[in-house]
């Protein structure tokens, strides 16, 4: 299980590059409300040697303007928000990831797909992302993921925070329980966020705090 992230020019490239190797793709959407260039993630899904998916994934992957991986900044470079007021604001701590403040947290549930127990680091894990903008704003996006008795709980909740919902949707074709999947956007004070965020995060079943 993995996502790709690819302009709109392409995804016709990538999807029959996956097709071509027997890599089923299982969603293809947006995260982000504007963007320029347009923009798409594609979720895949497959089984089988590791060798050759990771072929499959690169042929897809060279379909893109993806560049190499690159080494991680020596040094974290600083974040212009009020990072101890969000820990106490979501109740956690969050990571600094080369000047966003990051956050990823697993349910408490045992999540199956295609029979195989999945582990929260592929892809099933709530995400939050704050990224400085100026004078304590931060401009937020990530996913909440959700069970269908939880979306419209969590979405009151965002709204009633000003915090824009962009996508609901799936990303798997078989996962048990069922998960749904919510992207969201918002420009606001960092910590004034966080609490929204955090009445959100409540209205899921979250792994407690540790």
């Amino acid at each position: 299980m993995a996502d790709l992230v690819v302009t709109e020019a392409e995804v016709g490239n990538v999807t029959d590059a996956l097709q071509a190797h027997g890599i089923a793709q299982t969603a293809l959407h947006k995260h982000l409300l504007e963007q320029s260039p347009p923009v798409w993630w594609t979720h895949v899904h497959a089984m089988g040697d590791p060798a050759q998916l990771a072929q499959g994934l690169k042929a897809a992957l060279d379909a893109t303007a993806i560049p190499p991986a690159a080494a991680p900044p020596a040094q974290q470079p600083p974040i212009d928000l009020d990072t101890a007021g969000i820990d106490a604001a979501l109740g956690r701590k969050g990571t600094a990831d080369n000047g966003i403040y990051k956050f990823a947290l697993a349910r408490r549930d045992t999540i199956v797909d295609d029979g195989h127990v999945v582990p929260p680091g592929f892809g099933v894990t709530t995400t939050i992302n704050f990224q400085p903008v100026g004078a304590g704003q931060a401009a937020i996006n990530g996913d909440f993921v959700m069970t269908a008795p939880e979306v419209q709980n969590v979405i009151g909740a965002l709204r009633k925070g000003g915090i824009a919902i962009v996508e609901l949707h799936n990303h798997s074709l078989t996962d048990n329980p069922r998960l749904f999947y919510l992207h969201y956007w918002a420009v606001q004070d960092g910590v004034a966020l966080a609490k929204t965020l955090r009445t959100a995060l409540d209205a899921t079943n979250l792994q407690p705090a540790g």
